[in-house]
């Protein structure tokens, strides 16, 4: 039997933790970037040499193998691309990205072929989901469990600069994607009904963040549609849900900094809207990009809480505050190692066939958890009623 080879195409900030920590395993890896010179300096590095080549997709092509592993760093409308090219020569796929409704359609040839398309194994979505399933699997073998009583779930993940800056933000990549993403509508559950925002400033509110040094007060708004994610954390469908919302963190004070943006955005629609945006986010990307070795702060906050008669029962949540340090920014090493985690279990054939996103089985988790924490990313956890 021939031994499979990694393909990780994108050698993007977000991507470099996880790659060099699979360059240090057994299995070939070869890296596929659009500028090649770009990614030969982001991966020069004293621990390993890594084979980067210019990445042409008839030459990908020829060189993917059956039984090999893609991993899709690349922008998301590239996913699909790359995840027929694995359907063609019968390798299996990886990316961090949400699935599109494109990427599920695959589903069944995938599972014909015997392969595993895995998505969502980043920070969000990915260890949030992981966090989720911890939660939800201790609720329900707790002696308080019962269908009818009334669950809370709230789940928020944001990035920022570890020393805030009067914007109260950076971007770790283009700013393109976050002024798309403040366009866009999102769903959520409250009070036990569907709601629905246009954008983030319609439906903000305070989040009080309960962190390893004590309570932290952000600004938090729900992101894309969250509903799905209620069967996909295997709540019961006869569950009483009052809220389920997942959900991005800022800063105390990010909206008044991006009030005059806020106010454009809303205005911005057509052609000529959307050459604006790219106006702007090259604008912002000279303005408010990190500085060569600037640490970020990530922190997310998934918590479960449960009621009856009004009363809390059962409240738990895990968090990660994590900054950047030696081993690279905190969203570049929360994205890519839960990636090449995935990459591992591919070549471990742990995954099923199909489109499937990151897993939920605790013992797996956990594991992925301990690989974290040997890289200073420690996840905490609180027992409110404790």
């Amino acid at each position: 039997m021939t031994t499979p080879t990694i393909h990780w195409l994108g050698a993007g900030l977000s991507s470099l933790p996880g790659i060099i920590a699979l360059a240090k395993k057994d299995t070939p890896l070869v890296v596929w970037n659009r500028s090649l010179e770009k990614a030969q300096q982001a991966l020069a590095n004293d621990e390993v040499t890594i084979d980067v080549r210019q990445l042409d997709w008839t030459t990908l092509k020829a060189n993917l193998k059956a039984g090999d592993v893609l991993i899709s760093m690349l922008p998301a409308t590239l996913h699909l691309q790359a995840a027929q090219l694995c359907l063609d020569n019968k390798a299996n796929f990886v990316s961090s990205s949400y699935i599109s409704p494109e990427m599920q359609a695959l589903d069944a040839a995938a599972k014909q072929a015997g392969l595993s398309f895995v998505n969502e194994v980043g920070l969000d979505p990915g260890i949030d989901h992981l966090l989720a399933h911890l939660l939800v699997d201790s609720y329900q073998n707790s002696a308080q469990f019962a269908a009818d009583n009334q669950h809370y779930f709230r789940s928020y993940c944001g990035g920022f600069p570890k020393v805030a800056n009067d914007f109260r933000y950076k971007f770790s990549w283009s700013p393109l994607g976050v002024l798309k993403a403040l366009r866009s509508k999102a769903q959520w559950q409250q009070d036990g009904q569907a709601k629905t925002s246009n954008a983030p400033w319609e439906a903000l509110s305070s989040y009080n963040a309960k962190l390893a040094q004590g309570n932290e007060e952000f600004q938090a708004y729900p992101n894309r549609d969250s509903l799905p994610f209620i069967d996909q954390y295997h709540f019961g469908q006869d569950w009483d849900v009052q809220q389920f919302v997942r959900g991005t963190l800022r800063l105390k004070g990010w909206s008044t900094a991006w009030q005059s943006l806020f106010d454009e955005l809303d205005t911005l629609s057509g052609e000529s809207g959307d050459a604006r945006l790219v106006e702007l986010s090259n604008q912002l990307e000279q303005k408010y990009s990190y500085d060569a070795g600037e640490p970020d702060r990530v922190v997310m906050c998934v918590e479960l809480e449960v009621r009856r008669d009004n009363q809390a029962i059962w409240h738990q949540s895990y968090f990660i505050d994590s900054a950047g340090n030696g081993q690279g920014q905190a969203m570049a090493r929360l994205v890519s190692l839960p990636v090449s985690f995935a990459v591992e279990s591919v070549l471990n054939k742990q995954p099923p066939s199909g489109v499937s996103a990151a897993p939920s089985d605790p013992s797996q988790i956990n594991q992925w958890l301990q690989q974290l924490a040997k890289v200073g990313d420690t996840i905490g956890h609180h027992n409110h009623l404790s």
